[in-house]
């Protein structure tokens, strides 16, 4: 395969997966592959300051017209194949239908849709699953070079544009924000098992901030602003951010506090500071990829509200430990 070829990369359809890719991308992007990123609208934003892409397609919710939309984009770019990261049947039938001939993990009856159907790895951070995605098709199409690291680096490196910052230092300005901030984000979408992934002292963890002098913070999605303000009721709340901007938020925090969700990986991707709370899942296969991040709890305990506000003082005070 010509290093030069471009590939089509349909990205997952959660902003935590998708943050967990990057390494990925970058591992195909040093070989030369033009990409062409392809998936949920709001991942056009969150990864617009990456090199080496030369475009994006945004999928919506119909399947004939996300085929219908590939079909027309294959026009100028020639010979091209595919890289899928999701495990869904219909990921692997939209770019076979397409004519994207593919590499993604076998499963779900895919493996006839697929070019390249590999065994998915198990026991491994969803980081290494994706990443040895990527590597283990780059061997299939062209073997070597010896220097391509059989692993992922310890850190995600999601470039934030100029535009990202300056959105969220206005956002900051216009809030009356002006000093050190904690960002809080208390909601975690769906089940695990049944049970919520939402630590429950999030409203608590505010007031025992706010007493210590810290401002707190939360920015969520529009479909989330009701639920958050009640989580939190003492927190400024602050309005919808692009995933760019509120990526570069994060940066801009002194301490982000998040649940073992999306924001905890776009924190991660955007390097920021960070306490990752768990108590219903394992943070060995989703944590945040960072050596920085402080993640407390465990499967079937959540941290204290008191571990949480030390961990919290403590990083912001520059202290990982």
């Amino acid at each position: 395969m010509p290093r030069a070829d471009s590939i089509y990369v349909r990205l997952p359809n959660w902003v935590g997966d998708a943050c967990m890719c990057l390494p990925a991308l970058e591992l195909l992007r040093r070989e030369g592959h033009p990409l062409v990123l392809c998936g949920r609208a709001w991942a056009q934003d969150l990864f617009s300051g990456l090199t080496g892409h030369d475009g994006f397609i945004a999928l919506g919710r119909s399947f004939g017209e996300n085929r219908q939309t590939l079909r027309r984009s294959l026009a100028g770019h020639g010979s091209v194949r595919g890289l899928i990261f999701p495990n869904s049947l219909s990921s692997a039938a939209l770019f076979r239908l397409a004519g994207i001939r593919s590499a993604g993990y076998r499963g779900d009856g895919r493996s006839l849709l697929l070019s390249w159907a590999l065994p998915k790895p198990h026991g491994l951070h969803e980081v290494e699953v994706f990443y040895r995605l990527a590597y283990e098709t780059l061997r299939r199409w062209h073997p070597g070079p010896a220097s391509r690291p059989p692993e992922p680096g310890k850190r995600l490196a999601l470039p934030l544009t100029a535009a990202h910052h300056e959105h969220a230092t206005q956002t900051l300005a216009q809030a009356g924000i002006t000093g050190p901030f904690v960002l809080l984000a208390p909601i975690a979408a769906g089940l695990h098992h049944g049970r919520p992934k939402a630590w429950p002292g999030f409203g608590a963890l505010a007031e025992a901030l706010g007493q210590r002098g810290w401002t707190c913070a939360i920015c969520p999605p529009p479909h989330e602003v009701a639920v958050s303000r009640a989580a939190v009721p003492s927190a400024t709340v602050l309005p919808p951010l692009s995933l760019g901007a509120f990526a570069a938020l994060t940066t801009h925090a002194a301490a982000v506090v998040c649940n073992d969700s999306g924001t905890s990986h776009v924190a991660a991707a955007a390097g920021a500071r960070q306490v990752t709370l768990f108590g219903v899942t394992r943070r060995e296969r989703t944590g945040p990829w960072s050596p920085d991040a402080v993640c407390l709890g465990a499967e079937g305990q959540w941290p204290a509200v008191p571990e949480v506000v030390a961990a919290v003082e403590r990083l912001a005070q520059g202290d990982t430990a």
